[in-house]
């Protein structure tokens, strides 16, 4: 495992993160893993030389941060460790309980740090654009999490490319800590952030993360996945255009002699616009499949031949995340 400069910070993370929402209580989803089953992933992404962690305060309710963050904590150092974790969800009926106004920010970032047992995270990041608070307010509250030291670096994840340069203009405005992190979807799939979001962020110097390289499982399997039976974002992938390219990468890895996982793996990881897959686990093989696809380079008439089937759909984000991305018809 490499350890690579996270945008223009001097951080340096590992070539792939560990995305935990599968960690943490299967009473919140089906398909997520108890703390017992947990750990073992959690040992091997660091045997492997996994240093970097996503988590969210949404993801199991809070359980994820505590299975996540204290187990590791147990494992080896603080120091050692890149801590990400995430706001915006609602985290209970409370009605000042979800979105990203100063009153939820203030009291989800200490709520996290005491459920993962941390004095600070290395990364924070707003799951989400909120259009019912004012950017000024959420940025300088998000500043002020960096201030006051429980927070180092802060990121953003799954808006329009105008939400976020205008959240990131505003904080300039008022000399408050920018976002030096874009958390997006990327896969064979879906590649709508490579019109505007990729180049503003390598204008920038913005570190970019991408998860569901898989395509939520589709990509490994061309299929339903444990995963996709109670996952409402299955919607997102499985139209003829999705099973063609799905063939095409089980084409390419059987004349290859790996696995489908690793040629999608593969194509994300070594874009031409630099980034750090975030990749999601069930068990120990997934993070060993990813791990060896950082050997794996595909040449320029293997990526075109992977590429040539998609076509334009709509753009991802929290107001159309649970509809279906549309093809769009250009002509």
């Amino acid at each position: 495992m490499e350890y690579i400069q996270f945008g223009r910070t001097g951080l340096r993370v590992s070539q792939l993160c560990l995305g935990t929402m599968s960690l943490g209580s299967s009473a919140w989803k089906g398909w997520v893993l108890d703390e017992a089953d947990s750990i073992p992933i959690l040992r091997r992404a660091l045997e492997l030389g996994i240093t970097f962690f996503d988590m969210a305060d949404w993801y199991s309710s809070g359980r994820n941060e505590e299975v996540v963050g204290r187990n590791l904590l147990r494992m080896t150092a603080r120091e050692r460790l890149v801590l990400a974790s995430k706001v915006y969800y609602p985290m209970s009926d409370d009605p000042n309980d979800r979105g990203l106004s100063r009153k939820h920010i203030a009291s989800s970032i200490d709520r996290s740090l005491a459920r993962i047992g941390t004095d600070y995270l290395d990364l924070y990041v707003i799951h989400a654009f909120d259009s019912g608070t004012p950017v000024e307010e959420t940025m300088a509250a998000l500043h002020d999490t960096v201030r006051t030291g429980k927070v180092r670096y802060l990121g953003a994840s799954t808006m329009y490319t105008w939400q976020f340069a205008k959240m990131n203009h505003v904080a300039q405005m008022h000399g408050w800590t920018p976002f030096v992190n874009m958390q997006c979807q990327y896969n064979l799939l879906y590649r709508e952030e490579e019109r505007e979001m990729f180049p503003y962020c390598h204008d920038q110097g913005i570190a970019l993360t991408t998860f569901s390289p898989l395509a939520r499982g589709f990509l490994a399997r061309g299929g339903t996945t444990a995963r996709t039976a109670h996952d409402p974002f299955q919607q997102f992938y499985g139209d003829d255009i999705d099973c063609e390219i799905a063939r095409r990468v089980r084409e390419l890895a059987a004349r290859r002699g790996v696995s489908a996982a690793h040629i999608a793996m593969a194509w994300v990881a070594h874009s031409a616009q630099p980034n750090v897959p975030i990749v999601g686990a069930a068990n120990s093989a997934h993070l060993e499949a990813a791990a060896e696809a950082l050997a794996l380079r595909l040449d320029a008439a293997e990526r075109a031949y992977l590429e040539a089937p998609y076509r334009p759909r709509d753009e991802i984000n929290d107001q159309n995340a649970l509809r279906r991305p549309r093809a769009l018809h250009l002509g």
